[in-house]
């Protein structure tokens, strides 16, 4: 992983979506609010230039940026 791209936190968060985890559990999870995840994944999706969380995850995995445990 080049962990250049995701913060700490998008990492995380990324991390317990591809896990299938809810924006409610991953708030829960890390102590968070839900806004607060939701503006983490809004973040990344600009970021990457994709329209969709769904669309996120498949470009993190392929830039190796997050991985399926």
């Amino acid at each position: 992983m080049s962990g250049f791209l995701l913060t700490k936190r998008e990492r995380q968060i990324f991390q317990l979506l591809i896990q299938d985890y809810s924006t409610k559990e991953i708030a829960e999870q890390l102590s968070i609010s839900e806004k607060t995840v939701r503006n983490h994944i809004s973040n990344t999706i600009q970021k990457l230039g994709v329209s969709s969380r769904t669309q996120a995850l498949v470009e993190l995995l392929r830039l190796r940026e997050l991985s399926i445990n």
